[in-house]
């Protein structure tokens, strides 16, 4: 029997846990072929490669991020095979598998909740007598009826044979982003996270989990995340697994765990300040909102002050980058209170700041009780929002503009020093900024072109000249955007986006001044042992409007003018940046 167990992934770079841990559990009985497509591939294509491969019975795991993909390459596929067994399973199906098998007439089996015992209990059946009635966790329909049978018992983890011993996983190690589970289920109830319907938190066996680590690190894995909803939740268990990968990690490996910010004890985090290397882990972490009233109606415990302390003592420890979630849309959150919200999680200046809206999951109690604050949202996956009793579509739109903007200006870390000084000397909040900068985005009409890097110095630039309080300090601020411009560049630019202001004369007394004092720039500068020809070739001299120097080490903006001299190394490609005053 040809078995394929299958998945359309959002990126290329990912990869699907579910279909590897049920492949491992079919066998040795049962060769199941693993096959990944992404979302952006043309279902036509999808269902082309399938039909070659002529299986049997085809599984799919699905989410709200490929449920309609999915569809379509379900209803084309069993057009050209229709004795094809088609199996659904994962979240998107397992919570209102009634109207997926109503909706899918293709589909015969939807699989519910954890699949791993079930999905090889169905192979066995399909293979013998087709006695289905018996299979605990399956929906299908029989005489036109359809039949949910009973939920299954929860599978004991640590029995679980390992999702990673194929070879065929081998080739792509190194270039996707590897997933680990090292338990399943959380402790909250927030009411809008599929994870709260499962009560209570399960552990795989630990040193099952770290053979397969090692084995992952051995074949050339460099990005490994941990899809536990709450990794800390036991500080013992989260100890032992950071000093585990402390101790034995390979060399450019990241390691990427969810953490609850408010309950990371402060040894914990000086440990990890103290001993991980820089760059091996990587924390995500949920905040969503910091309005109380928000929190108690979802039912969300969070203590903002101590998640605030365990995320300053992390950026202090300059070890870790921290990724923090924010959720527009939540019950009694109206524009102003996540205007709120927004600045009090980026006054912690997060490495990363994603503003997510809220998706009304199936079988989450939002979605359920939607009614109590008047929820309108898409009929279709992601089920996002599209307004509530508190939040127009209006309100959400502009939020949308904000969470553009700030994508392309603040995560990707291009203009740090310009948006600090923006954020803190020119608008009233950080929020102000996004916000006005996104509608103005919009009015221009970028968001339906693309752009270069120039060309976010250019359009941000427009921007600052529409605002009275930019223009008094433009040339400071133009000052700052060139600083972070040249200190992000991989090579010496032939065009910068600003025009030209120092002539040649200039340039040439700033040059003899540092090739007679080199001192003056420091000790790097000196380690850098650059002769005359270096400095000619490899070098760039830019004048800016304040004290470079005193505005890197103390942010105070003096008036007086500086230089900056900026290396190009032409080995590495990166830029080192040295103020000259």
């Amino acid at each position: 029997m040809k078995i394929i167990a299958s998945t359309l992934n959002a990126k290329y770079i990912h990869t699907n846990l579910a279909i590897r841990y049920l492949k491992a559990a079919a066998a040795p009985e049962y060769s199941v072929e693993l096959v990944e497509y992404t979302i952006k591939d043309p279902a036509m294509n999808i269902v082309s490669d399938l039909f070659t491969k002529k299986p049997e019975v085809l599984g799919f795991s699905c989410y709200i991020w490929n449920i309609e993909e999915t569809i379509r390459v379900i209803q084309m596929i069993k057009k050209i095979m229709p004795n094809l067994i088609i199996v659904l399973g994962g979240p998107e199906v397992t919570y209102d598998t009634t109207y997926w098998l109503n909706r899918l007439p293709e589909v015969d089996f939807i699989v519910m909740g954890e699949g791993e015992e079930t999905f090889k209990q169905l192979l066995n059946e399909i293979d013998g007598d087709k006695n289905y009635k018996d299979i605990p966790g399956i929906g299908f329909i029989k005489d036109g009826k359809t039949v949910l049978n009973p939920g299954r018992n929860k599978i004991d983890l640590r029995e679980l044979p390992s999702p990673y011993q194929f070879e065929e996983d081998l080739p792509h190690l190194s270039k996707r982003v590897i997933y680990i589970e090292t338990s399943r289920g959380c402790p909250f109830n927030c009411q809008f996270c599929l994870s709260s319907i499962e009560v209570g938190v399960r552990y795989f066996n630990r040193e099952k989990i770290k053979d397969d680590i090692r084995y992952l690190m051995k074949n050339g894995a460099k990005t490994i995340k941990f899809v536990d909803r709450t990794f800390n939740i036991s500080r013992s268990y989260a100890m032992e697994m950071f000093q585990f990968l402390i101790d034995e990690h390979q060399p450019g490996t990241v390691f990427q765990f969810e953490i609850t910010g408010d309950i990371m004890r402060p040894e914990v985090i000086e440990f990890l300040n103290e001993n991980a290397p820089k760059g091996l882990f990587r924390f995500e972490i949920g905040v969503q909102s910091t309005n109380d009233l928000t929190n108690e109606l979802v039912k969300r415990r969070q203590n903002f002050e101590k998640l605030t302390r365990t995320v300053t003592m992390v950026k202090q420890g300059g070890k870790i980058d921290q990724h923090l979630d924010l959720i527009a849309g939540l019950p009694e959150e109206d524009y102003h209170s996540f205007r709120k919200t927004f600045n009090d999680v980026f006054a912690l200046r997060p490495e990363e700041l994603q503003l997510g809206f809220l998706k009304m999951l199936r079988g989450t109690g939002l979605r359920i009780g939607a009614k109590a604050h008047e929820y309108i949202y898409m009929d279709h996956a992601p089920y996002e929002i599209l307004g509530n009793n508190i939040l127009s579509f209006d309100d959400i739109v502009r939020i949308k503009q904000v969470e553009d903007v700030l994508e392309k200006y603040w995560n990707d870390h291009r203009m740090d020093e310009t948006i600090e000084y923006l954020v803190t000397q020119i608008f009233e909040a950080p929020f102000d900024f996004f916000q006005q900068f996104g509608a103005f985005w919009e009015e221009q009409g970028w968001s339906r072109i693309g752009h270069q890097l120039e060309d976010l110095f250019h359009r941000l630039q427009s921007f600052l000249r529409t605002i009275p309080k930019a223009m008094e300090h433009i040339d400071i601020i133009e000052g700052l955007m060139k600083y972070d411009y040249l200190r992000n560049q991989r090579y010496k630019p032939r065009k910068p986006w600003w025009k030209e202001r120092m002539n040649t004369n200039e340039k040439k007394h700033v040059f003899n001044q540092i090739i007679s004092n080199p001192h003056q720039l420091g000790k790097r500068f000196i380690e850098l042992q650059l002769s005359q020809k270096d400095l000619s070739k490899h070098t760039l001299i830019e004048k800016i409007p304040l004290n470079l120097n005193d505005y890197l080490t103390s942010k105070n903006v003096t008036s007086d003018e500086s230089y900056m001299l900026v290396y190009f190394d032409p080995k590495t490609g990166h830029s080192s940046v040295f103020p000259v005053n």
